[in-house]
């Protein structure tokens, strides 16, 4: 008889993974607590994978002999507790897809710059002709890529979350960026929980692998003294020796933090053994990662800014780094049990109002407040960009960078980011 795989959820990930797990010959079923989107519903159906939405039904999932979990299932679901109970094996997507690859991984997280970093190491090895594959929580799902092509490489950007549940997964080049305090909410508000999600990235490296990190995180250094790692390491920052073939004003992306995503990109474009001037060329011509930092248009003088992609504080602290006029900032959403005060010095010295925009904002009214700043308080999109513009003077920049999730009104942070940049072409 085939063994089972059940795949809870069925987004990107689950999909994929219930299609390559029906190539591979097992019996499979897929579950989803919500609604499968119709494209989904789509290709399950043509691959003859059978599914369900709208419920578990236990007798058919506990009888797995391995499930493959969506990213956004917590570990606390009751039926998540009762397959570990019972034993069950849960692994994640990218776990059950690198099973069927020999494609050499370059793999990449941390809670900020993880999207562009991996957007620019992919365009680096595609202008390089590498035969190179995009997956993880960008791209198409890697388990779906490796039913359907053949990848030389794969440049995987990683969440926390896809990290927990890998075991035997090696990363060829594993790329740490930084750690801030994010998803505490899933990782029983204790920040250790959180650094030791994210250096699962190292697990199974040995010395013929390569780990690069941002050498002047003062968490990743303080690990890395307990931590007695396989791989080769690779620290980068500026406190190292520059990588750069380039001169940072020559740089596509702008902002001190894009120069550090650019020099961990360079790294492992040089660990790939890639040509200088191939990646000279490639860092002078990236085009930036919609949603983070994205420029929309300027209205009677004011410039619009979308940071969607800025759903926790500690991306917002690196936007508003980089502006370089009086700021209107529009933020708010669902919290994660966030802490502002990263940002005070920079909302002090770079904003002149707030906009608060959630159903929930009275952990904003009571942290900003005291600031002597001009605060408009809305719950939807509409009247945030009709009071920043409002309150914008010609030279200023308003910025949308939420620091929180986008789930208390929009679908994800892109619909957020698409709607912010309609309205405001829209003025």
């Amino acid at each position: 008889m085939s063994k089972r795989i059940v795949v809870l959820g069925a987004g990107e990930s689950g999909t994929g993974a219930a299609i390559l797990a029906k190539t591979k010959g097992f019996d499979v079923f897929v579950s989803d607590f919500g609604t499968i989107s119709e494209p989904y519903r789509a290709l399950l159906d043509q691959n003859g994978v059978q599914w369900e939405d709208g419920k578990h039904s236990e007798e058919l999932i506990l009888n797995a002999n391995e499930v493959v979990k969506s990213p956004g299932i917590p570990l606390t679901a009751p039926l998540i507790q009762k397959l570990q109970a019972q034993g069950t094996p849960i692994i994640s997507e990218i776990e059950f897809a690198a099973r069927y690859t020999n494609a050499k991984m370059i793999c990449i997280t941390g809670s900020n710059g993880k999207t562009t970093t991996t957007s620019l190491i992919y365009y680096i090895l595609r202008n390089a002709g590498l035969n190179v594959g995009l997956a993880g929580n960008i791209g198409n799902s890697l388990a779906l890529q490796v039913a359907r092509e053949h990848h030389d490489y794969y440049v995987i950007e990683l969440s926390s979350f896809q990290l927990d549940n890998m075991y035997d997964f090696k990363a060829d080049i594993a790329i740490l960026l930084n750690i801030t305090p994010d998803h505490l909410d899933r990782y029983d508000f204790k920040f250790q929980n959180y650094v030791d999600a994210k250096f699962r990235i190292t697990r199974n490296q040995t010395a013929d692998d390569a780990f690069i990190y941002w050498a002047e995180d003062p968490v990743i250094d303080r690990e890395l003294k307990r931590l007695n790692l396989g791989a080769t390491l690779y620290p980068y920052g500026f406190s190292c020796p520059n990588p750069l073939p380039v001169g940072e004003d020559e740089l596509a992306l702008k902002g001190r933090h894009n120069v550090l995503n650019s020099m961990a990109a360079t790294i492992a474009a040089n660990v790939v053994g890639i040509r200088k001037d191939i990646i000279r060329e490639s860092l002078k011509t990236f085009q930036g990662v919609e949603h983070r930092l994205q420029y929309v248009a300027t209205v009677r003088g004011v410039r619009f800014i979308n940071d969607s992609k800025a759903t926790n504080v500690n991306s917002c602290w690196y936007a508003l780094e980089s502006m370089t006029t009086p700021t209107v900032l529009i933020l708010g959403g669902k919290d994660k049990g966030n802490d502002y005060s990263e940002i005070d010095d920079l909302v002090r010295s770079k904003c002149h109002t707030l906009v608060f925009m959630g159903l929930h904002n009275e952990k904003l009214h009571e942290h900003f407040d005291s600031f002597g700043l001009n605060i408009i308080d809305t719950n939807n999109l509409q009247d945030a960009i009709q009071g920043a513009y409002k309150a914008a003077k010609e030279g200023d920049t308003v910025l949308l960078s939420p620091c929180c999730a986008s789930f208390d009104l929009f679908k994800s942070y892109e619909d957020r980011g698409e709607q912010f940049m309609t309205a405001v072409r829209n003025l």
